[in-house]
């Protein structure tokens, strides 16, 4: 009985390998369908070896004891160097930019273990930057979308495009990388449009003056760097924009990020809440720019009180707009 149970056990572990490690050239067929990829030959062997390469990293990864998993998706033909050159471009903050900002005050005060922008309607549908380096004006809309629902109790979509085209005087540049505060700046000085009325191309294009401006800040504030307590207040009053390092992030579809992450800041994102999981791991909530098909419907959550500057970062330049 037994070696008998042993040789079972023997085929179901197979079984289980066989599924995880599947054939390569059919993944690749099925995500070409999927995601309505198109090659001519050359470069066909090409994303098959990116491919390939990246299959074989989620697949390790997902065997693992981790606390979140890996899966293919959009971006699993892209090797590791495109990625960031497409989608990290956010331009760190520099303490002589000369840019007025406020900077945020608060008191230690009772919150609550759970806590989200989402659940209570602050927070506009997921969006997808593409293949432009724009994730600094989603991060800068997404603020300022929170922002104005609060103070006027209505969600409007905002345009990154005009973000994209317009705020180059601010320091921006466009698909090339940006910075939320030179966002806000620009928002401050002009007023925004509707996502409808300047809608996203995933390019850089000429700035357009026809649209209406339908919201206009007063000033943006900065909250105190490398502070998860400063950060946890200021998002209780809004939701606030947040710089990562997403060197963790291509291939995340679901749980708590614990895994080590850089803090060399590349890419901007909005930070909508925070909670605690079932295994008692505390974490941010993260709305991302990468699409509904990235992540967990776009979002990503990121332990909470791994350090003092947070995991990837999250904690070292908090920033968000005053309606």
């Amino acid at each position: 009985m037994k070696i008998i149970n042993l040789f079972l056990n023997s085929i179901i572990f197979m079984m289980s390998f066989t599924s995880v490690f599947s054939e390569p050239r059919a993944d690749f067929s099925n995500f070409i369908t999927k995601y309505n990829k198109n090659y001519d030959s050359i470069e066909y062997e090409h994303r098959f070896n990116v491919f390939n390469h990246n299959l074989e990293l989620i697949n390790t990864h997902n065997t693992q004891n981790h606390s979140w998993k890996m899966e293919v998706n959009n971006f699993a033909d892209i090797s590791i160097d495109e990625f960031d050159g497409l989608y990290k471009t956010y331009k760190s903050r520099k303490s002589d930019d000369n840019i007025p900002r406020i900077n945020f005050t608060y008191s230690l005060e009772s919150l609550p273990d759970n806590f989200d922008w989402t659940a209570l309607g602050a927070v506009t549908p997921v969006k997808n930057q593409q293949q432009c380096g724009s994730c600094w004006a989603f991060s800068t809309t997404g603020s300022t979308e929170g922002a104005w629902f609060l103070k006027n109790h209505k969600l409007l979509s905002l345009s990154e495009q005009q973000l994209v085209d317009c705020s180059k005087p601010q320091g921006n540049e466009g698909c090339s990388g940006g910075l939320m505060d030179q966002g806000f700046k620009y928002i401050e000085q002009n007023g925004i449009c509707l996502e409808n009325d300047y809608p996203y191309t995933a390019a850089d294009g000429t700035c357009k003056k026809s649209c209406k401006s339908v919201v206009k800040i007063s000033s943006f504030v900065d909250v105190p760097e490398n502070n998860e307590i400063a950060l946890q207040n200021a998002l209780h009053l809004t939701p606030v924009s947040v710089a990562v390092e997403a060197d963790q992030w291509q291939f995340y579809s679901s749980g708590v990020l614990t895994t080590t992450c850089g803090t060399n800041l590349d890419h901007g994102v909005l930070l909508v809440g925070w909670g605690v999981d079932s295994n008692n791991v505390a974490f941010w909530k993260v709305k991302n720019s990468w699409g509904t098909e990235w992540g967990d419907e776009g979002y990503i959550l990121l332990q909470r009180g791994v350090s003092s500057s947070g995991q990837c970062g999250i904690a070292m330049q908090p920033s968000y707009p005053v309606v």
